[in-house]
């Protein structure tokens, strides 16, 4: 009878080999997972988590291209009166503000812009960048009203404007002095094509990007909210029982029930990126881990060719068996943070 080791971390990986060999039959060995090319278990791992990147993008392409997103648009909801900083966070003109660009030239609520300083353009984003760089000049403003467009002409002021970053989000509390025309504009619904879902999907993943590095700085108001006081982030990591009290709360909003379907078919579009990013961790025992193992084999055994050394042989990664369990328990005691989080105080929308 073989001995055992004593070693607890040693038992671990034995234990693991000895599972892998109980349904073996004779001539079975050479079949083993492990065993595999490291291009062929690369394949296999990656096959399951693809599946969920082909979900999601199928899904937010359901969405942006058939229902449409809510964004702002080029259509004028509100004229304001004067200039005021947004810095100021007032929207009351006081004695000594100036008029604003867009009062002055006559712009009025409903008036949709159609084309800026000679630019013809139905993007909010893109009107935005182009009256911010014209401060202090003069430029006709051509607008559709009442079925007819007609041409305005207006001053742009200089004024203290949100800061924007590279994908034309806001960065709130960052300022810049840029051009200003003074309205608000309006939000609708707007179907995208193949190109802006496409851009919009790549933003998308890179804040779930961002959200998975950042994860492990949540935890601790994750823990205030599920067990002290504290508020509940509307960016705090969820399960499947906050992502069902959402998909339930979607169905409760005063919206049209196309716009319903729509958010609700995003939320699962949105869990299915997250499972995605969160199995290509290159942690085992999940499927990153797994892939992780196979190209660091590709990867000494291409060494020791060129250095014509000996074949290392496959990479066992009952060798890591250890480090799988330490991963699994802290994935296991984030699963149930988050699941008392969800019941407790869970994430809401409305």
């Amino acid at each position: 009878m073989e001995a055992r080791s004593t070693s607890p971390w040693r038992g671990m990986i034995e234990d693991a080999r000895s599972a892998a060999f109980e349904e073996l039959q004779p001539g079975d060995e050479k079949r083993l997972f492990y065993t595999r090319k490291p291009w062929k278990r690369v394949v296999v791992m990656f096959a399951g988590p693809f599946m969920n990147l082909i979900l999601a993008v199928a899904l937010f392409l359901i969405v942006l291209m058939g229902f449409g997103i809510s964004q702002q648009t080029t259509t004028v909801s509100s004229v304001s009166q004067c200039v005021i900083a947004q810095s100021e966070n007032r929207d009351d003109c006081r004695q000594g503000d100036a008029p604003s660009p867009a009062a002055a030239a006559g712009l009025k609520a409903g008036d949709t812009i159609v084309a800026f300083d000679g630019v013809r353009t139905d993007e909010w984003n893109r009107l935005s960048d182009l009256i911010r760089a014209h401060p202090g000049e003069r430029v006709p403003i051509v607008v559709e009203r009442d079925g007819r467009e007609l041409t305005l002409h207006a001053t742009i002021a200089s004024n203290q404007v949100a800061k924007k970053d590279a994908a034309g989000q806001i960065v709130q509390g960052e300022y810049v002095t840029a051009g200003f025309l003074g309205f608000s504009a309006a939000t609708g619904i707007v179907k995208q094509d193949f190109g802006e879902s496409v851009s919009w999907m790549g933003d998308r993943i890179g804040d779930a990007v961002d959200s998975l590095a950042a994860l492990p700085a949540k935890i601790p108001a994750l823990w205030d909210a599920a067990f002290g006081d504290g508020p509940r982030e509307p960016d705090s990591p969820m399960g499947v029982v906050g992502a069902a009290r959402v998909g339930g709360e979607i169905f409760t909003l005063d919206i049209p029930p196309t716009q319903q379907l729509a958010m609700a078919v995003m939320l699962v579009a949105g869990f299915n990126l997250s499972l995605f990013l969160f199995n290509m961790l290159p942690l085992l025992p999940l499927d990153g881990g797994h892939i992780a193992g196979a190209l660091w084999e590709s990867l000494r055994r291409n060494v020791a060719r060129v250095l014509r050394r000996p074949d290392p042989g496959p990479f066992d990664v009952a060798k890591l068996m250890p480090v799988a369990y330490v991963v699994a328990g802290i994935f296991v005691c984030f699963t149930i943070l988050v699941l008392i989080a969800d019941v407790v105080n869970p994430v809401r929308i409305s």
